[in-house]
């Protein structure tokens, strides 16, 4: 795996770059936030570990003109802010993981694994291999959602959560499930961000003609409009 760490701490850098090495994973540095969107582009990593707290610009604002500019790495935010409110901020910017410092080694490691292989297996979970919804088409092979002729930007938790309605259109999926798709094995990360996802997910499907609705005590389900 290959990984961007976006972190200004020298004494960081050198012991995640040591430490993750060790299990195989090829740690690339950056230490300013003004640099971190070209460096990100040109390296292609597999998955991005950014600090919040960065020199000229902070990490969400990384973050932010990363995804503007069409980059749908996923995206490990690292920050000594503890508060929900920053989790929150964080994943509506479009971030799709949150670790707070300090942090374990294994959990680490673990969390980036996880990024990277939800963002290379989208698509498997509910053994869908090809969905129309609307002006929405899912195909398996290539683990991407059209709308009409057009691949949709989607971070790798909107992908995994509109995968999972797609393939039953006009059924509801309870919360439960969307969040073992959309957080797999985050036991740390609250019910309430599938609140976030789909709030996020909701403006995206804009002009698709399909809805994601809301059903009170029973989860979420996609459907044509009208």
């Amino acid at each position: 795996m290959k990984l961007l760490l976006v972190e200004d701490d020298p004494s960081m850098q050198a012991t995640l770059q040591r430490a993750l090495a060790r299990r195989r994973i090829d740690v690339r540095l950056c230490g300013d936030g003004a640099l971190a969107v070209a460096q990100w582009r040109e390296l292609e990593p597999d998955v991005v570990a950014l600090d919040l707290s960065l020199p000229n610009l902070d990490g969400l604002q990384v973050l932010a003109q990363a995804r503007a500019a069409g980059l749908r790495t996923p995206v490990l935010l690292l920050t000594a802010r503890g508060t929900v409110g920053d989790r929150i901020m964080g994943l509506n910017s479009g971030a799709d993981d949150y670790l707070p410092k300090p942090f374990d080694l294994d959990e680490l490691e673990a969390r980036l694994r996880a990024l990277r292989r939800r963002n290379q297996g989208m698509g498997a979970d509910d053994g869908v291999r090809s969905q129309q919804v609307g002006a929405l088409r899912f195909e398996a092979d290539s683990g991407a959602i059209y709308n009409r002729s057009e691949v949709m930007e989607l971070t790798p938790r909107e992908l995994a959560l509109l995968t999972a309605l797609m393939a039953k259109p006009g059924h509801a999926v309870t919360k439960e499930r969307l969040f073992e798709l959309v957080f797999p094995g985050e036991t740390e990360v609250q019910y309430e961000a599938i609140e976030v996802v789909v709030y996020r997910l909701r403006k995206k499907l804009a002009g698709t003609g399909t809805a994601l609705m809301t059903l009170r005590g029973l989860g979420y389900l996609l459907r044509e409009e009208g």
